[in-house]
């Protein structure tokens, strides 16, 4: 008899809390920033939230301030130290990283408009290419799902790489425009069945 096809992974995957460069407007990209006061209180009502929702594990991105969400998180959920994957990290943003936003729309204005626009055409001087971040972030949630079919997995990571898994699960092509920021501690819950995800138009009561 043939096996069975295992049921989709739940994956919860949310931007982590607000830093200072946040609040200024400055591209981080690989650069390492804590969270400020509001992120960690961000991380504890996104703890509250997810209570109760059948998590089993926890993912992040190696940067602190996601490694500092998902480990507020998993406390509050009862849950092991979360396990770091490089695959989600944000995206590399060359020589602007570290920029103030209100500089680089003096400088490259043009740049300026597609952050604004969370356009993916931009292209960031000896940064990362946006085909191969999307490739990255992507094969990062497939791998982490694999195998946890019926199961809830929370993944902590930012927010151009949100951007991202917005686009594969609504099932528009990596050059659409999507023009909304992900909020710090958004969540985007997605089922994920082999190599395909989708958007759940609500979260889970519970997961399993």
């Amino acid at each position: 008899m043939p096996g069975r096809l295992e049921p989709p992974a739940t994956v919860c995957v949310v931007r982590h809390g607000e830093t200072d460069w946040n609040t200024a407007g400055i591209l981080q990209g690989w650069i390492d920033v804590p969270l400020n006061d509001l992120g960690r209180r961000q991380a504890h009502a996104l703890g509250d939230t997810l209570a109760g929702a059948g998590i089993v594990a926890v993912h992040t991105s190696p940067l602190l301030r996601c490694r500092a969400t998902a480990e507020i998180v998993a406390a509050r959920l009862g849950l092991p130290s979360p396990a770091v994957h490089d695959g989600l990290k944000e995206r590399h943003f060359g020589i602007f990283q570290g920029i103030p936003k209100a500089e680089l729309a003096e400088a490259n204005p043009q740049l300026y408009q597609q952050i604004l626009q969370r356009n993916p055409a931009g292209r960031f001087e000896e940064g990362e290419a946006m085909d191969e971040f999307a490739t990255r972030v992507l094969e990062a949630i497939l791998d982490l799902a694999a195998g946890h079919g019926g199961e809830c997995l929370l993944v902590v990571t930012h927010g151009w790489a949100m951007d991202v898994v917005a686009r594969e699960a609504d099932g528009l092509p990596r050059h659409a425009i999507l023009h909304v920021k992900p909020k710090n501690g958004e969540c985007l819950w997605l089922e994920v069945a082999g190599r395909s995800m989708r958007r759940r138009a609500v979260p889970p009561r519970q997961c399993g």
